[in-house]
């Protein structure tokens, strides 16, 4: 059975505390596996959570402050202390370039395997394929250069059994209807329309570290899963705006508005021991919503398709 499924590793903001590591997730995508932002201590998440290196083919980084992206060196060490020869993609903003580099080699180890550095600019891109999804950034507003970071898996088809019975189309044909959009069964012509019915693609939005903006609301706008930052409550909001972040009254809006199916807040600051308040808020502003308040090493599924 595939597995979409975000692994959160740490729900802290800038200070760590006891029970709440560093910034930290991974979208496990069938065989493909994503990590953003790996702040301090994410190859010992990585262990907590049953999660070997080797499942880490992407690194996407939102921006170059410590918390989101200290722990890259470690993971990328570990990559190659394993031994494992796949390539790893780690995806920045171009004016972070510098300090990624840096981070990739910030001590001598002997790397078994490429490690590519791709900037992108501080503008909506257009989509990169990985294969089975696209990724695509759009900017954010913080006191970094900052961007954030959306997975949209193509368009496709469901075919309807009783349709594809009535076609006769023969089980050895049908792979072949879906995905070539017409087969010859019996000297006649069936056509992918005649036995299915359009599948939407799934979808998944990463927000961090930013005011409301624009790009914010472009990455989220209808996706299934929305992992976003709630860093401060409401009496805070002046200070949130102020340093360039979201309360959990602003993150469950954006979620709300932008028509996202799920939503997961992350990245609270030190001050709130108890996250009980932040749940309140965001039910309060988004009656409704699916909202699930992160807490290190939870794994939160994608929604089934529509």
């Amino acid at each position: 059975m595939s597995t979409r499924q975000l692994v959160v590793l740490g729900t802290a903001s800038q200070v760590p505390t006891r029970t709440r590591n560093h910034n930290g997730h991974v979208l496990l995508w069938d065989e493909l596996g994503i990590l953003f932002d790996p702040g301090e201590g994410t190859q010992r998440q990585l262990t907590h959570a049953g999660l070997p290196v080797s499942r880490i083919d992407h690194v996407c980084i939102t921006h170059a402050h410590g918390d989101h992206c200290l722990g890259l060196p470690g993971v990328l060490q570990r990559r190659a202390l394993d031994g494992l020869s796949a390539p790893v993609t780690v995806h920045h903003p171009r004016p972070a370039a510098d300090t990624i580099a840096r981070l990739r080699d910030a001590t001598p180890y002997e790397a078994t395997a490429p490690v590519v550095l791709r900037g992108v600019e501080l503008a909506s891109t257009a989509p990169l394929d990985l294969g089975p999804v696209t990724l695509r950034a759009a900017p954010l507003e913080h006191g970094e250069p900052a961007v954030g970071w959306r997975i949209d898996e193509p368009d496709g088809w469901r075919a309807d059994p009783e349709l594809l019975a009535a076609a006769r189309v023969p089980g050895p044909l049908r792979r072949e209807l879906l995905r070539e959009g017409r087969v010859e069964v019996d000297g006649r012509m069936v056509r992918r329309e005649e036995v299915a019915v359009p599948r939407p693609g799934q979808s998944m939005a990463f927000v961090m570290d930013t005011r409301d903006c624009d790009g914010a609301r472009e990455l989220a706008a209808g996706v299934d899963l929305l992992v976003i930052e709630a860093t401060f409550l409401d009496d805070q909001r002046a200070l949130a705006e102020e340093v360039g972040h979201l309360t959990a009254t602003q993150a469950a809006r954006i979620g709300a508005e932008c028509g996202a199916r799920r939503v997961v807040l992350t990245h609270f600051s030190q001050r709130y021991p108890d996250l009980t308040e932040h749940l309140a808020q965001a039910r309060a502003a988004a009656p409704g919503l699916d909202i699930h308040v992160a807490a290190d090493l939870d794994r939160v599924d994608v929604p089934p398709r529509r």
